[in-house]
């Protein structure tokens, strides 16, 4: 083969190798790329999730407060209502041992 022929065969395939390496590089751009936009939709979606779960446990735990505190006011609200039950069960005795005292003193002054 001559000269010229082969030279220009070899500067074709040095062409046809630089298109085929310019090609990867842009197909690995693209890929990077993607592989960025993809990696931020995660991130994102992962941060959203977060937050829904940050407050859905917040919620639980709001519930969980307000239980406990209505069942500390009822229980609070049930021992009020036997204190005073059981202050009015001892104004009866107390009056009638004031008034003991009374007919006491009555008639130890005759």
């Amino acid at each position: 083969m001559p000269r010229p022929q082969v030279l220009e065969r070899i500067t074709s395939a040095e062409e046809e190798a630089d298109e085929i390496v310019a090609l990867a590089e842009n197909d690995r751009d693209e890929r990077i790329a993607e592989a960025r936009e993809r990696a931020e939709e995660i991130r994102t979606e992962a941060e959203q999730e977060a937050q829904d779960l940050k407050e859905r446990r917040l919620e639980e735990a709001r519930a969980e407060i307000d239980a406990e505190c209505e069942r500390v006011l009822e229980e609070g609200e049930q021992e009020r209502e036997a204190l005073a039950e059981r202050a009015q069960d001892r104004v009866d005795e107390v009056t009638d041992h004031v008034v003991s005292l009374f007919q006491e003193d009555v008639h130890a002054q005759t």
